[in-house]
């Protein structure tokens, strides 16, 4: 597929920071599909990481809607898949597992995606190390509505 047919988009703040730093976007529509890269819980604008392990899952749901809509899609209601990646620490945590069970039950409260669980030592960089949960999510759009 050509690179044309691909539109890509860095949300304001944030969003325009980390493509500026690293060389990335946050989201990528090809069709009626958007793809998004990793959501933390950075605050949108002013990219500060949340410190409290709950809130921190809290806005990267909140960053995945951003990431969509920004795209043009609805938000969650359309994720069909998403791939979650968390710590070692928090790998057992049923808190903490347990409020990410919560925010997918509030953000698609009429369906189920299909979901990646990956366990990892570290993620982020830069102004995002530390972050203990990453989130990435495809939609589909319906185009014919």
């Amino acid at each position: 597929m050509a690179p044309s047919t691909v539109q890509f988009f860095a949300y304001s703040k944030q969003g325009e920071v980390l493509r500026d730093l690293f060389w990335y976007t946050q989201s990528a529509r090809v069709g009626d599909r958007i793809e998004i890269s990793g959501q933390g819980g950075w605050d949108p604008e002013t990219g500060i990481m949340k410190t409290d392990p709950i809130e921190e899952i809290d806005q990267a749901f909140a960053n995945v809607e951003l990431a969509l809509k920004h795209a043009g899609g609805a938000g969650w209601s359309q994720v069909y898949k998403m791939r979650l990646y968390v710590i070692e620490s928090h790998w057992t945590d049923e808190a903490f597992f347990g409020r990410i069970i919560e925010n997918m039950k509030k953000w698609m409260p009429d369906h189920q995606p299909l979901l990646t669980g990956v366990c990892v030592s570290k993620l982020g960089a830069g102004p995002s190390a530390g972050m203990r949960v990453e989130i990435e999510a495809v939609a589909h759009v319906d185009e014919r509505k």
